[in-house]
Protein backbone atom coordinates (compact mmCIF):
# COMPACT_ATOMS: atom_id res chain seq x y z
CA UNK A 1 0.00 0.00 0.00
CA UNK A 2 3.00 2.32 0.35
CA UNK A 3 3.09 2.98 -3.42
CA UNK A 4 -0.62 3.64 -3.82
CA UNK A 5 -1.97 7.14 -3.35
CA UNK A 6 -4.73 8.01 -0.93
CA UNK A 7 -7.78 10.22 -1.27
CA UNK A 8 -9.68 11.87 1.56
CA UNK A 9 -13.44 11.56 1.25
CA UNK A 10 -15.92 12.51 3.99
CA UNK A 11 -13.16 12.72 6.59
CA UNK A 12 -11.71 9.26 5.90
CA UNK A 13 -8.72 8.09 3.85
CA UNK A 14 -9.23 5.65 0.98
CA UNK A 15 -6.75 4.08 -1.39
CA UNK A 16 -7.16 5.18 -5.01
CA UNK A 17 -8.74 1.86 -5.98
CA UNK A 18 -11.44 2.06 -3.28
CA UNK A 19 -12.06 5.74 -4.03
CA UNK A 20 -12.58 4.92 -7.70
CA UNK A 21 -14.88 2.02 -6.89
CA UNK A 22 -17.06 3.75 -4.28
CA UNK A 23 -16.84 7.53 -4.68
CA UNK A 24 -15.43 8.70 -8.03
CA UNK A 25 -18.07 10.38 -10.19
CA UNK A 26 -18.89 8.98 -13.62
CA UNK A 27 -18.35 11.08 -16.75
CA UNK A 28 -21.57 11.97 -18.56
CA UNK A 29 -19.98 11.49 -21.96
CA UNK A 30 -17.78 8.38 -21.72
CA UNK A 31 -19.30 6.80 -18.57
CA UNK A 32 -15.82 6.13 -17.13
CA UNK A 33 -14.86 7.10 -13.59
CA UNK A 34 -13.28 10.53 -13.16
CA UNK A 35 -10.10 10.38 -11.10
CA UNK A 36 -8.51 13.72 -11.98
CA UNK A 37 -9.96 17.15 -12.57
CA UNK A 38 -13.76 17.21 -12.72
CA UNK A 39 -15.92 19.60 -14.72
CA UNK A 40 -19.39 20.19 -13.30
CA UNK A 41 -21.66 21.60 -16.00
CA UNK A 42 -25.26 21.18 -17.10
CA UNK A 43 -26.02 19.35 -13.83
CA UNK A 44 -23.57 16.60 -14.85
CA UNK A 45 -19.92 15.65 -14.27
CA UNK A 46 -17.33 15.37 -17.04
CA UNK A 47 -13.67 14.66 -17.69
CA UNK A 48 -12.00 17.87 -18.89
CA UNK A 49 -11.31 16.13 -22.20
CA UNK A 50 -14.96 15.06 -22.55
CA UNK A 51 -16.67 18.43 -22.02
CA UNK A 52 -15.88 19.96 -25.41
CA UNK A 53 -17.33 22.39 -27.93
CA UNK A 54 -19.33 20.42 -30.49
CA UNK A 55 -18.10 22.74 -33.27
CA UNK A 56 -14.32 22.81 -32.73
CA UNK A 57 -13.79 19.91 -30.31
CA UNK A 58 -11.70 21.99 -27.89
CA UNK A 59 -12.21 21.46 -24.14
CA UNK A 60 -14.38 24.20 -22.67
CA UNK A 61 -12.96 23.80 -19.14
CA UNK A 62 -14.37 26.58 -16.94
CA UNK A 63 -14.84 29.07 -19.80
CA UNK A 64 -18.07 30.67 -20.94
CA UNK A 65 -20.12 28.55 -23.31
CA UNK A 66 -23.50 28.67 -25.01
CA UNK A 67 -26.08 25.94 -25.51
CA UNK A 68 -27.86 25.30 -28.79
CA UNK A 69 -30.19 22.29 -28.94
CA UNK A 70 -28.63 21.06 -25.68
CA UNK A 71 -25.08 21.06 -27.09
CA UNK A 72 -22.23 23.27 -25.75
CA UNK A 73 -20.44 25.78 -28.00
CA UNK A 74 -17.31 27.60 -26.81
CA UNK A 75 -16.40 31.25 -26.87
CA UNK A 76 -12.79 31.61 -27.97
CA UNK A 77 -10.44 34.09 -26.38
CA UNK A 78 -9.68 36.11 -29.52
CA UNK A 79 -10.76 39.65 -28.83
CA UNK A 80 -10.43 42.41 -31.40
CA UNK A 81 -12.25 45.69 -31.12
CA UNK A 82 -12.58 47.58 -34.39
CA UNK A 83 -13.34 51.26 -34.03
CA UNK A 84 -13.39 53.02 -37.39
CA UNK A 85 -10.08 51.81 -38.86
CA UNK A 86 -8.41 51.34 -35.46
CA UNK A 87 -7.89 47.79 -34.16
CA UNK A 88 -7.32 47.23 -30.46
CA UNK A 89 -6.27 43.75 -29.37
CA UNK A 90 -7.01 43.12 -25.72
CA UNK A 91 -7.19 40.11 -23.41
CA UNK A 92 -10.53 41.11 -22.06
CA UNK A 93 -13.04 43.58 -21.12
CA UNK A 94 -14.55 43.79 -24.61
CA UNK A 95 -17.09 41.34 -26.01
CA UNK A 96 -15.62 38.18 -27.50
CA UNK A 97 -15.26 37.70 -31.24
CA UNK A 98 -14.83 34.65 -33.48
CA UNK A 99 -16.92 32.37 -31.33
CA UNK A 100 -18.14 29.05 -32.60
CA UNK A 101 -21.61 29.83 -31.27
CA UNK A 102 -21.92 33.22 -32.97
CA UNK A 103 -20.33 31.99 -36.19
CA UNK A 104 -22.98 29.28 -36.44
CA UNK A 105 -26.08 30.95 -35.00
CA UNK A 106 -25.52 34.69 -34.58
CA UNK A 107 -25.69 37.85 -36.63
CA UNK A 108 -22.41 39.72 -36.93
CA UNK A 109 -22.18 43.49 -37.40
CA UNK A 110 -20.52 44.40 -40.72
CA UNK A 111 -18.83 47.43 -39.12
CA UNK A 112 -17.21 46.03 -35.96
CA UNK A 113 -17.55 42.29 -36.63
CA UNK A 114 -19.01 41.76 -33.15
CA UNK A 115 -22.27 39.88 -32.56
CA UNK A 116 -25.54 41.78 -32.62
CA UNK A 117 -27.19 40.63 -29.43
CA UNK A 118 -30.69 40.91 -28.03
CA UNK A 119 -31.44 44.54 -27.15
CA UNK A 120 -28.74 45.98 -29.45
CA UNK A 121 -29.88 48.78 -31.76
CA UNK A 122 -29.12 47.81 -35.35
CA UNK A 123 -29.97 48.60 -38.95
CA UNK A 124 -29.72 46.91 -42.31
CA UNK A 125 -27.97 48.66 -45.19
CA UNK A 126 -25.96 47.63 -48.24
CA UNK A 127 -27.13 44.06 -47.75
CA UNK A 128 -25.56 43.78 -44.28
CA UNK A 129 -26.55 44.20 -40.65
CA UNK A 130 -24.84 46.96 -38.62
CA UNK A 131 -24.95 48.19 -35.02
CA UNK A 132 -26.48 51.67 -35.24
CA UNK A 133 -23.20 53.16 -33.96
CA UNK A 134 -21.11 51.23 -36.51
CA UNK A 135 -22.85 52.48 -39.63
CA UNK A 136 -20.38 55.30 -40.33
CA UNK A 137 -18.52 56.83 -43.26
CA UNK A 138 -15.50 54.67 -44.14
CA UNK A 139 -13.34 57.79 -44.42
CA UNK A 140 -14.31 60.23 -41.65
CA UNK A 141 -16.35 57.97 -39.32
CA UNK A 142 -19.33 60.34 -39.36
CA UNK A 143 -22.53 58.55 -38.38
CA UNK A 144 -24.71 57.72 -41.37
CA UNK A 145 -27.74 56.54 -39.43
CA UNK A 146 -30.78 58.31 -40.87
CA UNK A 147 -28.57 60.23 -43.34
CA UNK A 148 -28.23 60.07 -47.10
CA UNK A 149 -25.22 57.91 -47.86
CA UNK A 150 -23.35 56.45 -50.79
CA UNK A 151 -21.31 53.31 -51.19
CA UNK A 152 -18.24 52.13 -53.07
CA UNK A 153 -17.27 48.45 -52.91
CA UNK A 154 -19.74 47.85 -50.04
CA UNK A 155 -18.17 50.65 -47.96
CA UNK A 156 -20.54 53.37 -46.75
CA UNK A 157 -19.58 56.96 -47.48
CA UNK A 158 -20.99 60.33 -46.46
CA UNK A 159 -21.92 62.95 -49.09
CA UNK A 160 -18.60 64.73 -48.60
CA UNK A 161 -16.50 61.66 -49.43
CA UNK A 162 -18.79 59.91 -51.94
CA UNK A 163 -17.08 61.34 -55.03
CA UNK A 164 -13.61 62.08 -53.67
CA UNK A 165 -12.51 58.60 -52.61
CA UNK A 166 -11.30 55.70 -54.72
CA UNK A 167 -11.02 52.25 -53.17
Amino acid sequence: MAYIGFVEEKGALYCELCYEKFFAPECSRCQRKILGEVINALKQTWHVSCFVCVACGKPIRNNVFHLEDGEPYCETEIIILKLCHVYIVSPHPYPRLNTDYYALFGTICRGCEFPIEAGDMFLEALGYTWHDTCFVCSVCCESLEGQTFFSKKDKPLCKKHAHSVNF
